[in-house]
C-alpha cells in the first residue's frame, strides 16, 4: 500500500441543531449553504461511505482499501466490515436531542449490528457558560424518568456540567446525553449510526406524533445503562497510554488539578486530547479561531510497522508535539499551532 495522508471527501448532515460553525470557525471549504450540523471527515459507514480525494487511490472508495489493506489501513490481523472508527465535526449552536446509542452487546442482540457506538466529544470550542447533559441522576425508576422526558424535564433527571475548550468527554454506549447550545466538538466514535431518541422532534425540528414520541422513549429505557456517569478530560493533560482502534477512546491521561467530575464507575478508557490544541477561551478569544481554522480537511494515516510514534518535527530549536503511530486519523486542527511556527510533519 502507498504510504501517505489519505484526504477523503467529507459527508454532510443538515440537522437542526447545526448553524455556520464548521465552515467560519474551522474554515472547512466546499460546505453547502445553510445549517452545516455535522461534516463527517473519516467515515466508512454503509451510505455515508467517502471516497479517497488525493493521491494514488483518488477516486477509489474508502471502503476498498480498507478490505483491501486491512493490516496497512487499522492494524496487523485486523479482520472487520468497515473501518472501525468514524470521525467527525459536530456543530451544535443549538441543543441536540436527548438520545443514547446502543452499547455493543445490545446493538449485536438487538439490532443484529457488529457493534454499537461509544464515543469521545473534544471541545474544540465552547462558549461560557455551555454545558452537557450525561448520564442519569440516582433512585429513579423507570417510571420516573419516562415521565421526565415527556414533560421534557431533562435537567431533573440528567446531569448537567459545565464544558470548556480543550476539554474531552468519553460516552460509552447506552450513556444517555446531549450538549449545547454553544459548543462546537470533534468526535471520534465506534462506526455505527445506531440512535434511540426521547426528544418530541426529529433531526431536522418535525414534531412527532404522541404514539411515535412513546414507542421512542420506551426504546431508549430498553437500552439505557445507569452504572457509569461520564467524566471529562480537562484541557491540562499529560499522555501516558498509546490510541488503539477498539474503541473510541482508549488512552489514559493524567487529570489537572480542577479533577473529574465524580463517577459511579471510573472510565477504563479516558480519550486522549490532541497534543496542539490547548484551551484558550470564550468566544472572543481570537487565538483559538485562528488555530481551529486549520482544519480545512482530515486524512487517515495508514497503520505504522516498527515505528513508535508520529512526531512534528521542528525546523530549528523549539517544542515538538508527537503523538502514537498507532493513532489512525490526524486533523489540522490538531497541528495548527506548529503549522503556525514553520514546521513540517515527517511521517
Amino acid at each position: 500500500m502507498e504510504p501517505y495522508p489519505i484526504k477523503l471527501t467529507p459527508h454532510v448532515r443538515t440537522y437542526y441543531f447545526g448553524e455556520r460553525l464548521i465552515p467560519e470557525m474551522l474554515g472547512k471549504e466546499g460546505m453547502p449553504d445553510g445549517r452545516v450540523a455535522e461534516s463527517w471527515e473519516v467515515s466508512d459507514y454503509r451510505e455515508a461511505r467517502e471516497t479517497v480525494a488525493n493521491g494514488p487511490y483518488a477516486g477509489r472508495p474508502f471502503h476498498e482499501l480498507v478490505e483491501e489493506f486491512p493490516d496497512e489501513m487499522v492494524g496487523q490481523g485486523w479482520q472487520g466490515p468497515h473501518f472501525p472508527l468514524l470521525l467527525k465535526f459536530l456543530d451544535a449552536s443549538h441543543m441536540l436531542p436527548v438520545h443514547l446509542h446502543a452499547d455493543d452487546e445490545t446493538a449485536r442482540e438487538k439490532h443484529g449490528e457488529p457493534h454499537g457506538k461509544s464515543e469521545a466529544w473534544h471541545v474544540l470550542w465552547a462558549a461560557p457558560g455551555a454545558s452537557i447533559l450525561a448520564g442519569v441522576k440516582d433512585g429513579l425508576s423507570r417510571e420516573d424518568l419516562f415521565r421526565a422526558f415527556k414533560d421534557e424535564d431533562f435537567d431533573g433527571v440528567m446531569p448537567r456540567h459545565e464544558v470548556r475548550t480543550g476539554e474531552t468527554v468519553y460516552v460509552p454506549g447506552g450513556i444517555i446525553h446531549s450538549f449545547g447550545p454553544g459548543i462546537l466538538i470533534a468526535e471520534i466514535q465506534q462506526t455505527s449510526d445506531l440512535g434511540q431518541f426521547v426528544t418530541p422532534t426529529d433531526l431536522y425540528g418535525e414534531r412527532l406524533d404522541e404514539e411515535t414520541w412513546n414507542a421512542n422513549i420506551n426504546a431508549a429505557l430498553d437500552e439505557l445503562k445507569t452504572d457509569y456517569a461520564p467524566g471529562r478530560t480537562p484541557a491540562s493533560w499529560s499522555r501516558t497510554g498509546p490510541t488503539t482502534a477498539s474503541y473510541a477512546a482508549p488512552a489514559r491521561t493524567s487529570p489537572s488539578s480542577a479533577g473529574p467530575w465524580p463517577s459511579r464507575t471510573p472510565s477504563p478508557r479516558t480519550p486522549p486530547l490532541p497534543p496542539a490544541l490547548e484551551r484558550r477561551g470564550g468566544r472572543g478569544d481570537a487565538r483559538v479561531c485562528e488555530r481551529l481554522r486549520g482544519a480545512r480537511a482530515s486524512r487517515v494515516l495508514r497503520a505504522a510497522r516498527g515505528a513508535r510514534e508520529v512526531r512534528v518535527v521542528p525546523d530549528g530549536a523549539g517544542r515538538r508535539a508527537s503523538w502514537p503511530a498507532t493513532s489512525r486519523i490526524s486533523n489540522g486542527t490538531w497541528s495548527r499551532r506548529c503549522a503556525r511556527r514553520g514546521t513540517r510533519t515527517r511521517r
